[in-house]
């Protein structure tokens, strides 16, 4: 007859193993992702607050230099330089911002993989 203790400690190494342990790294995996997620949603923040405070510094030079400025086609150049420096400031901001989430979400995913990322 089997030894009730030593069949009882495989159960329960067992469990241990196969249920217990996985479970354990899963939630420690979810908590490390989370605090990737919340340290990627506070950058992505303040990098949007940096853009806005840079695209705004840039629309005032623009009303400076249109209120000084000689005469109406001179006010129409200002006008039309920066509507398209801003149109490719936008779309460089909008890139950066796109990358940032990538790398956040390659991040977050890593303890998942098993990454040390």
């Amino acid at each position: 007859m089997a030894d009730p203790k030593s069949t009882t400690e495989k159960v329960k190494d067992t469990v241990n193993e196969k249920v217990i342990d996985p479970m354990k790294r899963a939630g420690e995996a979810m908590k490390a992702s989370g605090e990737k997620v919340a340290e990627g949603s506070s950058q992505v923040g303040l990098k949007v607050i940096d853009q806005a405070e840079q695209n705004a510094r840039e629309a005032f030079a623009a009303m400076r230099a249109a209120a000084g400025a000689k005469d109406l086609s001179e006010v129409m150049k200002i006008q039309s330089d920066y509507l398209r420096e801003q149109g490719s400031r936008s779309m460089a901001q909008a890139r950066e911002i796109g990358e940032l989430i990538m790398q956040f979400g390659r991040e977050s995913a890593a303890p998942f993989r098993g990454d040390k990322g």
